[in-house]
C-alpha cells in the first residue's frame, strides 16, 4: 500500500495567500493525501484569516487530511495550549509541531527549557490523542557545549515527543540525518522530505541525497504516519515543484 504523502503548505504559501480553498484542491489533484499548515500562534481559532471550522471544511471539500500543524513555541505554553488543542481538534489533526526555536536551541539552558516545554505539552496532549513535536532546521545541528543541539534536545525529551526530522534542513546545517535517525529510533512519527544540493528549480532526486537508502532507513527505524514534502517554488508560487516531488517519491516506491 502506498505511503501517505502530505505537503507542507509553506511550499505553496503564495498560492495559499491568493486562494486557500483552491490551493487545497490543487494539492489534492496532484495526489497528496494531506497537508500541513504553518505559522500558528495559539491566539485565536483561525489561520490566515480563516476560522477553524471553515478551514476544516476546505480540507474536507478537497478530500485532504490535516496531517500536522507547525506552531510557535508559545502555542504549546500557558493559556494558549487550550486554544491550540481546540483548533487542532476541529481540524482532526494529531501532530502539533513547533516549527523552530533558534533562541532556545542556541544554549544548553535554552535547550533544556525547550525540552521541558515539549515534555509538558506531550503530557497535556496525550489524553487528546495528540502529539507534541519539534521540526528540524539547520541551526539545530550546531554544536553546543561540545554536543549537537538536536541530540541534546531529544536525549532530554520523552519518547512521546515527535522528532520531525527535515532531511534537507539538517544537511544544510551540516548535520547528519542518518545519524540522528539511528540515534532516536521510533520517534520520527512525521518526517519532512526535502532534497539537498539540487540545482535551481530541482526537487527530490535532483540533488545529493541517496533517497533509496534514506527511505529504507526511515521505514525500518521509524515507520512514520506521514511523509511531508516541503519543496517550494519561488515565493511559494506554482505547483510544478511540489508535483514533481510527489511523482519522484512514487517512482522511488514510497
Amino acid at each position: 500500500m502506498p505511503a501517505p504523502i502530505a505537503l507542507q503548505l509553506f511550499s505553496v504559501r503564495g498560492e495559499c495567500e491568493k486562494d486557500l480553498p483552491g490551493t487545497l484542491q490543487r494539492v489534492a489533484e496532484i495526489g497528496y493525501a494531506a497537508a500541513e499548515p504553518w505559522g500558528y500562534t495559539g491566539e485565536t481559532l483561525e489561520w490566515m484569516g480563516t476560522s477553524a471550522k471553515d478551514l476544516r471544511s476546505a480540507f474536507d471539500d478537497a478530500g485532504l487530511a490535516c496531517c500536522g500543524f507547525h506552531l510557535a513555541t508559545a502555542a504549546l505554553m500557558d493559556e494558549r495550549i487550550a486554544t491550540t488543542i481546540e483548533m487542532n481538534r476541529i481540524l482532526g489533526n494529531d501532530f502539533l509541531i513547533i516549527s523552530a526555536d533558534e533562541p532556545r536551541m542556541s544554549s544548553r539552558e535554552g535547550i533544556m527549557e525547550l525540552a521541558g516545554i515539549l515534555n509538558a505539552a506531550a503530557n497535556r496532549l496525550a489524553p487528546e490523542g495528540m502529539w507534541a513535536g519539534y521540526h528540524a532546521h539547520g541551526f539545530d545541528f550546531r554544536t553546543v557545549d561540545g554536543e549537537v543541539a538536536w541530540n541534546i534536545l531529544f536525549a532530554n525529551t520523552d519518547d512521546a515527543v515527535v522528532m520531525q526530522m527535515d532531511i534537507g534542513n539538517c544537511m544544510q546545517g551540516g548535520g547528519d540525518p542518518m545519524d540522528a535517525l539511528r540515534r532516536f529510533p521510533g520517534r520520527a512519527r512525521s518526517m519532512h522530505i526535502k532534497e539537498f544540493g539540487q540545482p535551481e528549480g530541482g526537487t527530490i532526486g535532483d540533488g545529493q541525497m541517496d533517497w533509496p537508502v534514506m527511505l529504507d532507513l526511515i521505514k525500518d527505524l521509524h515507520s512514520p504516519k506521514w511523509y511531508v514534502v516541503e519543496e517550494p517554488g519561488p515565493e511559494g508560487l506554482g505547483f510544478d515543484i511540489p508535483a514533481r516531488a510527489y511523482q519522484a517519491l512514487r517512482k522511488l516506491g514510497l
